[in-house]
């Protein structure tokens, strides 16, 4: 059994943003070729504490090489005032012949690489051919961090970053690592989350906010695209007056999401029109020429875990890092009971 460490898994994916982009692509149109098999996340809480929380991801993702695992992510907003990050993660793999795991894998840089690919190929297709020279940030954490670098990627065009939080001065500590994740743009701290909104066409929240707090999109430019990562920051009447975009639709519609508020409204799900999969496969249209912002709500499937830990396999095999642990699994059952075929001799002593 492989074991990768969070230190390896860094510099196994640094400046791997295009692969990285590529192994993302790949699952979701594999799942949406029903190619994959993805149960509920599973949430564990705790009694009164409702901010806390670890989520399990189960995933298995076909394909010439399928994939098969689980994600186990905290999310402990408080560990930030220790100086911690406010996400920890493992990644386990099994073998799809056996069941046994093969990997250990530290897993929240794999789900923050992750999601911001998730992201920047949401904008590559969704906001393609529109005005793109300001990207605007909501939440001034690592995941935005990473969705800046992978974003500008496919926007070269993009001059300036403006970032906002809702906690005083985090913007303003953070800039010197949005600098360089956004490979030396303009950086701009708006003391107010309006402003953010009336200035920039591709908008990324990604707060740890549990209820919606954004009560419409009217000051944002009609032909904007949201990047809504974390799910819980817009109304009901903001996602309603949008074009929205999923990554699965039963997925999102789920555990409090703003989607999942607006489908209790409504009754229904219609006021969402595709997938990104469906997008990627042909059968839907980036955008519709409706005047409305597009918002991309992506619930985080664990088929992408998988598809970027496979990739940080391939690359650990290839550079010669990583742990292997070559007795994890004990001896068989059958074998420490005696039940492997004996020799009749053996056997006459035992009678």
């Amino acid at each position: 059994m492989m074991i990768v460490s969070g230190q390896d898994v860094k510099r196994l994916l640094r400046g791997k943003e295009g692969r990285i982009i590529d192994a993302v692509s790949s699952a979701y149109r594999m799942h949406a070729a029903g190619r994959s098999s993805l149960p509920n996340s599973l949430f564990l809480t705790f009694p009164d504490d409702d901010c806390n929380r670890i989520i399990a991801l189960p995933a298995h993702l076909g394909g010439e090489r399928p994939l098969t695992g689980i994600k186990w992510i905290s999310s402990f907003p408080g560990n930030v005032k220790m100086g911690l990050d406010r996400a920890s993660a493992v990644l386990i793999m099994n073998s799809c012949k056996t069941g046994h795991v093969e990997a250990i894998l530290e897993g929240a840089v794999i789900s923050a690489k992750r999601t911001a690919a998730s992201a920047a190929l949401a904008a590559r297709h969704l906001h393609s051919g529109q005005e793109c020279n300001t990207l605007g940030i909501v939440g001034c954490g690592l995941i935005n961090c990473e969705i800046v670098r992978f974003v500008v990627g496919e926007f070269p065009q993009i001059e300036r970053v403006i970032l906002f939080d809702s906690e005083a001065g985090k913007a303003s500590d953070v800039r010197a690592q949005y600098q360089e994740a956004s490979g030396g743009r303009e950086i701009l701290v708006a003391t107010e989350r309006d402003a953010v909104l009336r200035s920039s066409q591709l908008i990324s929240f990604a707060t740890t906010a549990g209820k919606p707090y954004l009560g419409d999109l009217s000051g944002c430019p009609g032909t904007c695209t949201i990047l809504h990562v974390s799910l819980r920051d817009l109304s009901v009447e903001a996602v309603l007056s949008a074009d929205n975009v999923v990554d699965d639709i039963d997925h999102v519609c789920h555990a409090g999401t703003s989607l999942h508020l607006a489908e209790k409204r409504q009754g229904n799900r219609d006021f969402i029109r595709c997938s990104l999969g469906d997008i990627l496969a042909g059968h839907q249209p980036p955008r519709k020429p409706s005047g409305k912002p597009v918002i991309f709500s992506p619930f985080g499937l664990g088929i992408l875990d998988l598809a970027v830990g496979d990739l940080v396999l391939t690359f650990a095999a290839e550079e010669g890092m990583g742990s292997q642990v070559p007795s994890f699994h004990p001896d068989s059952w059958r074998k420490l009971r005696g039940l492997e075929e004996v020799p009749p001799r053996e056997k006459d002593e035992a009678t």
